[in-house]
């Protein structure tokens, strides 16, 4: 009798084991792993690349994607440093918004070498492989920046050129788009200086311009945020002269709203972003994606 008990208790225990592992729940590995991306930005200490990260993590989000968002402060030695971090991270596909568009390329290789995707936003890349660049048609924002210009002073005037950061391609085509347009115009650069894309510096450096030159008509600033630095110093100096940014960021359209910035070309750095996490999507699919996908642009005027 007491062996027929043993036999049935054992039986009984055996019953509850497998039962158990039945219902024991999937562990981490089986549960299925999202899509890792990184984004390495110049510097998030401009609205417009806040802007254009919040609109990464928006469509990042959506698909279901973990982002990896990391801040370069305008120097290429932490672009660098980040870039190693997402190798490291193992990410499956790096977007990068060059702090310089020569220095990157460093960072870029290092990225091909693991195997990684690349995709370039708003400023491109000189060297390296990368898979698409995603940004607006800079040459083009320059060229109607210019042309509102010729515009306003009806063809003729004396203007000031504030350039962004050496190097960088953003700096290099609306520059170029802007010199293009007043080419066959009456309209003389007396000043070209760079303030980095920098507000603070935009007003320094327009202070200086502004005792150096007796006559100013306008202003073209390759971003808003040394517009509205200029603007500040123009205005501290009592002189009327036509100022035009470009992004479009919030306090540069509120300006235009009021009157004081002249016009301002619109990007539209959220989709710049959200379409960079897209592609990349894409590119992890194994879906073919165009080497340029532009971004449109307007100007934006009281």
């Amino acid at each position: 009798m007491k062996k027929v008990l043993s036999i049935l208790l054992v039986m009984v225990l055996m019953m509850g084991l497998l039962s158990g592992c039945a219902n024991k729940p999937a562990t981490e590995t089986e549960q299925p792993g999202g899509t890792k991306i990184g984004l390495v930005v110049s510097t998030l200490n401009n609205p417009f690349f806040v802007t254009l990260k919040e609109g990464a993590e928006a469509k990042a989000k959506e698909l279901g994607a973990e982002l990896i968002v990391l801040d370069s402060q305008n120097d290429p030695a932490k672009e660098l440093a980040n870039l190693e971090d997402l190798i490291t991270k193992k990410v499956s596909v790096i977007l990068v918004n060059p702090t310089d568009s020569d220095a990157v390329g460093s960072a870029i290789k290092l990225a091909n070498d693991a195997k990684i995707p690349v995709i370039t936003l708003d400023r491109g890349a000189n060297a390296g492989e990368v898979v698409t660049h995603i940004a607006s048609d800079n040459v083009a924002g320059g060229k109607m920046a210019g042309e509102f210009i010729i515009e306003k002073l009806g063809g003729a005037g004396k203007a000031v050129e504030l350039e962004g950061i050496a190097g960088t391609s953003a700096a290099r085509d609306r520059g170029q788009g802007f010199n293009d347009a007043i080419k066959g115009s009456s309209i003389e650069v007396v000043a070209k200086q760079t303030a980095d894309f920098d507000r603070t510096k935009g007003l320094t450096v327009m202070e200086n311009i502004l005792q150096a030159q007796p006559e100013i008509n306008a202003v073209f600033a390759h971003n808003d945020e040394m517009a509205l630095g200029a603007l500040k110093a123009i205005e501290a100096s009592g002189r009327d002269i036509l100022v035009v940014g470009f992004d479009a960021t919030d306090d540069a359209v509120k300006s235009v709203e009021e009157g004081k910035l002249a016009a301002t070309v619109a990007q539209q750095p959220d989709q710049i972003g959200a379409l960079g996490v897209e592609m990349a999507d894409k590119v992890l699919k194994g879906e073919t994606v165009d080497t340029f996908i532009p971004v449109d642009l307007k100007l934006v005027t009281k």
